[in-house]
């Protein structure tokens, strides 16, 4: 008596016999050898299957059409020695088929070449025109016998016969393409120009010229597949829209793969176009999975990928909801319900909307739970009897999936129908192989989830948490991180107030996206604020920053570009090393480039010159510094760009900086991190009063800083009564310089809003040391005592080559100035 077990390998057999032979009357091509391979991943659970033959050279197998998963995931190559040590040559030279398991695939595979061997291996010798097939598995049990009989008939199925895989000149079909690598020329059928809208004759055979006819959001994903370094990875099908002289965009499907050169011939890309809406009538559900495996291959975010199995699955199988959810310890997490709307999902569920669902343990629903342990897909048609959370789900056929990652489930993908439903054959498999695909790529998401919001956390951490208020001028700042790729990126902002009312800001850009990128930010991001506050003149703080980015004997280099404004006048020095010079809003709406003369990027050279660039604010000025992200893309260049953002900021009202800064940042690519650093001089309300005294070492030193002080505060209209607290101040700072300290000496007087600020400068860095008591024996000591008990603030800080010690008195506590 045969098992049903067995039954079930046998049936699966016979199936594939017969789609197999379906195909057999085709005429020779890569497409009737892509169907055959597509035989493998529905009847031997194959989520990779791949043909090769020998190339040109005999002793070189060569990749001839591959479906599934990306190769990268499994190491999988473009091609194998035939007399190496590789699986595929073994099945070659001996013709015997190779099966190895996970234990095998370790001993023989060279480390690090894949991220897992957590997978079973398949290669089959073509009988007659040699070369072998090859198919991996994620499965657990790997390839059982009906799976291994299903790849023999594949195998003889794919072998005869096989077309060319050369892809030379020649008469191109219709839809067909074959683009070299190294120079951009394309050939193309006539069927492709005629969907791009061109005429043989005003076609110049270069790739450029498609291009340009994108839809300019689509541009960056179509340049993932025809770049040779995306296409060593494995992309090799995607959708992407076209311009039309009338109407909506045109979607078209491009499918490709790559032939690699040799002697003196360039790589290719050879492959199809075709329109969407032609192809859609005719879609398989091998093809549906073989898509859903490609759109999860560049699915990033455990959202996106929920999205991705949304649209595979719920509009194929004309389901009426799908939910999928990520399984969190013993709790079900729901990511993605499809309707959203909460009145499409039953009762319970919208009663405990917030509570149970969508957090609900599994231990809720026992019919669920028994289905994640078995590990299978389970379909209940209508009418079967389930706990009310799961059988108004669908009435009409309810679909559970497992989502199997590796050793444990990553989730659970529910399916719902509210007419009686007839689950065929082919949906099972569909639903069984987009499972497997899900969970692992759910996997993945998670994982990449978790770092991204970890890399978020780290940028946010090394840029300022928010921007100081200023006098006489308002600043905004807006960091936006690539929307490609999870490393931090290096640029950065910021905005440092320095005494006597001026400001710096600084915007820069550090080489690359990586850890190594954004610690050399925060490094260099610390120093150029620390030799600001000391007081240093916009050039050499350049020019230190510039020395010690040399010293650390990075790799990497960083651009700059820093900006000293004077708030009182409006008066301003700029500096750029190697980056985008700033973007000037004058008052009546135009707008200039504030082009000049810029050192080389930090870090390239130790001894590099930076010269200093005058600006001039007059109020209402609006002053842009960004970095390259916002004005560089694929389709335009950095002066285009420059070009771009000066004309949209003249647009702009500044009333609103904030806004001013979300528009300019609305037509952002996001293909680079992109820093947008804003200031608005508005001019100060109240001009400070100034007045300065270098005090000269001589025995009457003190005497003449009290009667300069004096002096001051009598043409500023400060009473005697006021004055004499500020004399004292004046005369122990003065003093505590000549005693303690050698070199110059200045005394600086400041009055703005009724507060005094007195300065007095010297060349010692040692801070004076307020003393913990005094005896009426003692000296000396009391004048820092007498400074803090007469001064509402008091301070020191370090400047370049020495000092300031600072004290400031309210004089609106007396008689107001």
């Amino acid at each position: 008596m045969v098992s049903e077990g067995a039954a079930g390998r046998g049936t699966r057999t016979l199936r594939a016999e017969a789609a197999l032979k379906a195909l057999t009357g085709e005429r020779e091509s890569l497409e009737r050898v892509r169907k055959v391979l597509e035989q493998a991943l529905v009847f031997a659970g194959a989520h990779l299957a791949a043909v090769y033959t020998p190339g040109e050279d005999a002793d070189l197998l060569c990749l001839v059409e591959a479906v599934g998963v990306p190769r990268s995931l499994y190491g999988v190559r473009e091609s194998y020695l035939a007399s190496g040590r590789s699986p595929a040559a073994e099945a070659h030279r001996t013709g015997r088929p190779v099966w190895l398991g996970p234990k095998e695939l370790a001993a023989r595979v060279p480390p690090r070449r894949v991220a897992t061997l957590d997978f079973h291996l398949a290669v089959l010798p073509l009988r007659g025109s040699g070369g072998c097939l090859l198919a991996v598995t994620d499965d657990t049990s790997g390839f059982d016998g009906d799976a291994r009989a299903s790849l023999a008939l594949i195998a003889d199925a794919v072998a005869a016969p096989l077309p060319a895989a050369s892809g030379e000149a020649g008469e191109l079909p219709a839809n067909a393409f074959s683009l070299a690598m190294d120079s951009g020329r394309v050939a193309v059928g006539d069927a492709i120009l005629r969907l791009f809208g061109l005429s043989r004759e005003e076609f110049d055979g270069k790739v450029e010229t498609l291009l340009r006819l994108t839809v300019p959001e689509d541009l960056p994903a179509l340049m993932s597949v025809v770049e040779l370094d995306h296409m060593s990875i494995g992309d090799r099908e995607l959708e992407f829209r076209i311009l039309q002289p009338a109407g909506p965009p045109k979607w078209l499907r491009l499918r490709g793969r790559l032939l690699p050169g040799g002697e003196g011939r360039p790589a290719r890309l050879v492959g199809t176009v075709d329109d969407t809406s032609e192809l859609r009538s005719g879609l398989t559900d091998v093809a549906r999975v073989q898509h859903l495996a490609a759109t999860l291959a560049t699915a990033g975010t455990v959202r996106d990928v929920s999205q991705a199995v949304v649209s595979a699955l719920r509009r194929p199988l004309r389901a009426d909801r799908i939910a999928l959810a990520e399984l969190e310890g013993d709790r079900l997490v729901v990511t993605v319900l499809d309707p959203p709307e909460p009145e499409a999902w039953p009762e319970l569920w919208r009663r405990e909307w917030r509570s149970e669902w969508p957090d609900a343990p599994v231990r809720a629903m026992p019919t669920l739970a028994a289905a994640l342990r078995e590990g299978r897909a389970q379909i209940w048609p209508a009418g079967t009897a389930l706990e009310p959370a799961l059988a108004e789900v669908g009435p009409g056929g309810l679909a559970v999936l497992p989502l199997p990652a590796g050793t444990r489930m990553a989730g659970a993908c529910l399916i719902g129908w509210d007419t009686p439903h007839d689950f065929g054959p082919d949906e099972r498999a569909l639903l069984t192989a987009s499972a497997g695909l899900a969970g692992q790529a759910l996997l993945r998401a998670h994982a990449f989830d978790a770092e991204h919001e970890l890399v978020g956390m780290l940028q946010r951490q090394l840029l300022p948490r928010r921007l100081p208020a200023l006098p006489g001028a308002v600043a905004v700042a807006r960091y936006l991180p690539a929307t490609a790729g999870l490393e931090v990126g290096g640029d950065w902002y910021d905005v440092i107030p320095l005494p006597d009312h001026h400001l710096a800001l600084v915007i820069g850009d550090v080489q690359g996206h990586s850890t190594a990128a954004a610690t050399l930010m925060g490094q260099m991001r610390t120093a150029l604020r620390a030799y600001a506050v000391e007081g240093h003149p916009p050039d050499v703080v350049v020019s230190h920053a510039n020395r010690l980015l040399a010293d650390l004997e990075t790799d990497l280099f960083a651009t700059c570009a820093y900006v000293d404004l004077d708030l009182e006048s409006g008066s301003a020095w700029c500096v750029r090393a190697g980056h985008l010079p700033p973007v000037l809003r004058h008052p009546d709406g135009s707008t200039e480039i504030a082009e000049s003369d810029g050192g080389p990027p930090l870090g390239v050279l130790p001894q590099a010159d930076f010269p200093l660039s005058p600006l001039s604010l007059r109020p209402g000025t609006v002053v842009a510094l960004t970095t390259d992200g916002l004005v560089e893309s694929v389709d335009a260049d950095i002066d285009t760009g420059m070009n771009r953002l000066a004309r949209e900021l003249g647009g702009c009202r500044v009333a609103d900086l904030g806004a001013v800064a979300d528009t300019l940042l609305g037509n952002a690519h996001r293909s680079d991190d992109v820093a947008l650093l804003l200031l608005r001089y508005d001019g100060m309300a109240s001009r400070p009063l100034r007045e300065s005294w270098t005090v000269w070492r001589v025995p009457q030193a003190v005497g003449h800083a009290r009667r300069f002080a004096r002096r001051s505060l009598r043409s500023w209209g400060v009473p005697a009564s006021d004055a004499d607290a500020a004399l004292l101040v004046v005369s122990e700072l003065v003093t505590n310089a000549l005693v303690h300290t050698e070199g110059q000496v200045r005394l600086s007087l400041t009055l703005v809003n009724h507060r005094l600020r007195i300065a007095v400068t010297d060349a010692s860095p040692r801070t004076p040391v307020k003393p913990t008591s005094i005896g009426w024996e003692a000296t000396g000591g009391r004048g820092i005592l007498l400074v803090e008990a007469v001064s509402d603030a008091w301070g020191t800080v370090p400047v370049s080559g020495g000092k300031q010690v600072w004290s400031e008195i309210d004089l609106a506590r007396g008689n107001p100035v």
